[in-house]
């Protein structure tokens, strides 16, 4: 039983992952000013876009200096913040994007371990 309601899980996630390819990624990142994390954030969150949604993803870099309405708007309470807008569900990311793998299971392009 374990074993079949696995594999239709696997099957599910399968199907996901294929809608996905078709999917374009709408993500803006909202940063503070030229800091170390910003400039980090921003490096790794453009190398994880490339290497996995290479031709299917928008990328927007807000400065909350430069743009604080945008900031305010999206009720962004710390920086750097990445808020995937498209595919729904909407979701935030905070931090430096340095971990890999949350921010690709939060952007359901790898399964939950």
């Amino acid at each position: 039983m374990a074993g079949k309601a696995l594999k239709d899980e696997s099957k599910k996630f399968e199907k996901k992952i294929k809608a996905s390819l078709k999917n374009i990624y709408v993500l803006r990142l909202y940063i503070a000013g030229v800091t170390p994390n910003s400039t980090r954030a921003t490096m790794n969150i453009k190398k994880i876009c490339e290497e996995h949604l290479k031709g299917r993803y928008e990328l927007e870099i807000v400065d909350i200096y430069q743009q604080p309405v945008l900031a305010k708007g999206e009720q962004i309470i710390a920086a750097p913040t990445l808020l995937k807008k498209l595919p729904l569900p909407l979701r935030k990311f905070i931090g430096d994007m340095s971990n890999t793998d949350k921010i690709l299971i939060g952007l359901d392009l790898r399964p939950k371990k």
